[in-house]
């Protein structure tokens, strides 16, 4: 089962930026409810459409006072615990970010390493790529940062956790 998702949040000053689940030097942070973290949203709402879930609004909505500036890799580890208890297991996610700065390439270990842990994966099954929208529209003016991502489950009715 394949699952895509998307996600885009506007910079903010005075908050710290976070993708995928790592802070990453820079003049802005990501405007939102949680921790804005594009990646790790793109990433939960691929792996809740690979099981046929609603979106993470749903499970954390954005008025919540109890998900008030929430790390998205707690996100993360709720989708892993749905997929639990679906008896379901991550072949593998990736995602791309779109954004003219900052340079993703230096964190990509890192951000690998935490999604990862959260989802209960290697970091080998979690692919992270960067571009950028050439100038063009909101993003490529600087005014924030968006993600995509994809990802594949596989039944693993037969394996106990």
């Amino acid at each position: 089962m394949i699952g895509i998702g998307y996600d885009v949040h506007c910079f903010a000053k005075g908050r710290k930026l976070v993708l995928g689940g790592v802070e990453i030097p820079h003049e802005l942070g990501l405007d939102g409810h949680s921790d804005a973290d594009v990646l790790c949203h793109a990433l939960a709402d691929a792996l809740l459409g690979a099981m046929g879930e609603p979106d993470i609004g749903h499970f954390f909505p954005p008025g919540d006072p109890a998900c008030a500036g929430i790390s998205s890799l707690r996100i993360l580890e709720k989708c892993r615990d749905l997929l639990r208890e679906k008896e379901l297991r991550i072949i593998n996610v990736d995602g791309t970010v779109i954004a003219e700065a900052p340079k993703i390439l230096p964190h990509r270990e890192a951000m690998q390493k935490r999604i990862g842990k959260a989802l209960g994966i290697k970091p080998g099954q979690v692919g992270i790529k960067a571009t950028t929208n050439e100038r063009m529209g909101f993003l490529g003016r600087g005014e924030g940062i968006a993600a995509m991502a994809v990802a594949q489950v596989e039944d693993d009715s037969d394996i106990p956790f």
